[in-house]
């Protein structure tokens, strides 16, 4: 898939809170360190995992499912295996009409997932991650991932 800068930044410069699907209390997790990003740049990140429910991370409650978030989101982040993308991608659909973008994350894709979302108009992100995209496109990434030829999406501070 290929997606333009343009394209890209737009999302991002547009998305103010994320339902992130497969949130982690593990801090050398993924779907930790890139919430932990995304909420220091200015996103709301709304943790979605029903193993974790009822607690906090990153000083929001973890919900169970997208039924239970009382609140609009922009954009449904998903760390989730590609084979069960769909069922996420029909219970967002069903929640939130004015949902934007689902974005799926490095390794994941499914095509009946981005059909169902781009036929109601929604945008879809396969095989990225928003905090690596951010940092490309906004001046972030560090030198030293070019040079050693590794990228790290792992947040250091």
């Amino acid at each position: 898939m290929t997606y333009s800068d343009a394209y890209l930044r737009d999302i991002l410069c547009r998305t103010k809170v994320i339902a992130q699907v497969g949130a982690s209390a593990n801090p050398v997790r993924p779907s930790f360190y890139v919430a932990r990003y995304l909420r220091l740049k200015g996103f709301r990140v709304i943790p979605v995992n029903p193993g974790l429910a009822g607690q906090e991370l990153g000083g929001e409650l973890v919900y169970p499912d997208f039924a239970s978030i009382p609140d609009a989101v922009d954009m449904v982040d998903i760390f989730r295996r590609s084979e069960v993308v769909p069922s996420i991608v029909k219970e967002a659909l069903a929640r939130w009409d004015e949902l934007q973008t689902v974005w799926m994350q490095i390794g994941i894709e499914n095509a009946d997932a981005t059909a169902l979302a781009e036929a109601r108009g929604v945008e879809v992100i396969q095989n990225r991650c928003p905090k690596i995209e951010y940092q490309r496109l906004f001046g972030e990434l560090r030198m030293g991932g070019f040079n050693t030829g590794v990228i790290s999406s792992r947040l250091t501070l």
